[in-house]
């Protein structure tokens, strides 16, 4: 028992929350949950999809002196390949919650995560099309890559939001700080710029130059 008329220590000041964790309060209204991410499968999702889709490029491509047979093959590979691992990093975020009795699909990040795997998947079935365009008869092959080109850029933009979401959670932002933090944030900023022109440039540009 403390002595009489001595005064109990209150509790101290809270700690100051990381500049980067209230710039995120400020544009995600949903609240945060320090969970952990899986994020190696994050980084290999982003990364195979990224490597997909640069396997196409003129300038960048490891692949260049090699057919579009190939390339396409390769490019199918890859995509599987990050299909797998979102839904690797999706059973493990789950099941890790599950276990802390805590919700899902409750935050920006889960939502925008959640319709990246189902988006991806539909896209990686739509890309059967174009191993067999005879399935559409009343459709160029033109006009399939195209559409295929321009929702596979949609699910990669819907691929990064979701890892910037995920950035601004209480976990990485504890866990990076100061400015690797921008850093980490600046990466999928410029790859969806550097996707976002070779699609524009080998599909969009083109397609409107010949009318």
């Amino acid at each position: 028992m403390p002595a009489r008329g001595c005064a109990q220590p209150g509790p101290g000041p809270a700690p100051a929350e990381p500049r980067e964790t209230r710039t995120c309060r400020r544009f995600c209204p949903r609240p945060w949950r320090p969970v952990p991410t899986p994020l190696p499968s994050a980084s290999q999702f982003s990364f195979l999809m990224t490597e997909a889709l640069l396997i196409f490029s003129p300038e960048t491509s490891p692949l260049r002196s090699f057919s579009r047979k190939v390339k396409v093959r390769v490019h199918w590979a890859l995509q599987l390949l990050a299909l797998l691992c979102a839904l690797l990093g999706l059973g493990v975020i789950t099941y890790n919650k599950h276990l802390n009795g805590k919700a899902h699909f409750v935050t920006w990040h889960g939502l925008t995560g959640l319709l990246t795997v189902l988006y991806t998947g539909g896209q990686c079935a739509g890309g059967l099309l174009l191993l067999y365009p005879k399935l559409m008869k009343n459709w160029t092959l033109a006009k399939l890559k195209l559409y295929h080109a321009t929702s596979g850029l949609v699910g990669y933009l819907l691929g990064c939001a979701s890892l910037m979401l995920g950035m601004c959670s209480l976990w990485f932002t504890a866990s990076v700080t100061s400015v690797s933090w921008y850093l980490a944030m600046l990466c999928p900023l410029l790859t969806s710029l550097v996707i976002m022109n070779q699609v524009s440039n080998a599909y969009l540009y083109r397609k409107r130059s010949q009318h």
